[in-house]
């Protein structure tokens, strides 16, 4: 499947209702906290280092969604966490969630050490894990992680 990712300068322009329609039916609740939370201004990924990406198939349709927020929940420096990360089930297991994590992955490694992300569905542990995430950090709000400079620090040592 041809896909075309690109940066989402304003959610409020863009119809998601079928994307928040499909999660909400597999009870996920994140993609109408993500509306919610865009239309009263809580978080429009509008930070230093902060992007929201929607990802589009051959036939203009949005497929999937994911951002990258400053991470509210950690005291430490340099936490970047994947936010309202959502691939549409008629888009899955074709490599475009990969492609979207692997662009937010590129956008945080310039401004952050970490990044973390939250999630209690199977699939979604063994995705990030087979991304190169670590599981279990024993966090009550993030479930997995990459540390981002690991490279550079090597190379520093």
């Amino acid at each position: 499947m041809t896909v075309e990712i690109k940066e989402i300068q304003d959610l409020k322009k863009l119809n998601v209702s079928k994307l928040v329609e499909e999660s909400e039916a597999e009870g996920y609740r994140f993609l109408r906290r993500l509306v919610d939370q865009y239309e009263d201004g809580s978080n429009t990924f509008n930070k230093p280092a902060e992007v929201l990406y929607g990802v589009w198939d051959h036939h203009d349709h949005l497929v999937a969604i994911g951002g990258l927020n400053r991470d509210p929940y950690s005291s430490k420096d340099g936490v970047g966490r994947l936010r309202r990360f959502y691939i549409s089930a008629n888009a899955r297991r074709q490599g475009i969630g990969t492609k979207l994590l692997q662009k937010i992955v590129e956008d945080a490694k310039g401004h952050f050490h970490e990044l973390v992300v939250r999630t209690d569905s199977s699939a979604a542990d063994a995705f990030y894990r087979a991304n190169g995430f670590s599981g279990d950090l024993g966090l009550p709000e993030a479930t997995h992680g990459i540390v981002l400079e690991q490279e550079q620090r090597k190379k520093a040592e």
